[in-house]
């Protein structure tokens, strides 16, 4: 029997404390506007390039918070990546690592990871 499931991500869900904080820290963090909506007053779909992020403020539980980077986000410039991240004032939990990644967290203690893009 051929499998009807696609290999492919649509998504990875973030459990968030506050929705509207959340999503102004990660559009801040990636660049983007601010002016999403957030829908059913618990989620955000980060505009992204390929597989999303949705932030919910349902599933929000201290077991909940992602301990490891559950995905990784590109940076052509791992170095002004890290620089910047350092500047938000956001938890660096790593240093840049093989020159090629690190890990910080978000303001809820998600653990998340940059890498350097190998194009």
């Amino acid at each position: 029997m051929t499998s009807p499931i696609r290999n492919q991500v649509g998504a990875v869900f973030i459990p968030v404390s506050d929705i509207e904080r959340s999503k102004n820290w990660y559009c801040s963090l990636l660049g983007l506007p601010l002016d999403g909506e957030i829908l059913f007053g618990h989620l955000y779909d980060v505009p992204m390039q390929g597989p999303g992020i949705v932030l919910d403020s349902r599933i929000f539980t201290a077991e909940a918070v992602l301990k490891v980077p559950s995905f990784h986000l590109l940076t052509d410039d791992i170095d002004a990546a890290y620089d910047y991240v350092k500047a938000t004032g956001a938890e660096i939990l790593t240093d840049i690592e093989h020159d090629h990644w690190f890990n910080f967290k978000d303001p809820d203690g998600n653990v998340l990871m940059i890498c350097r893009s190998s194009n």
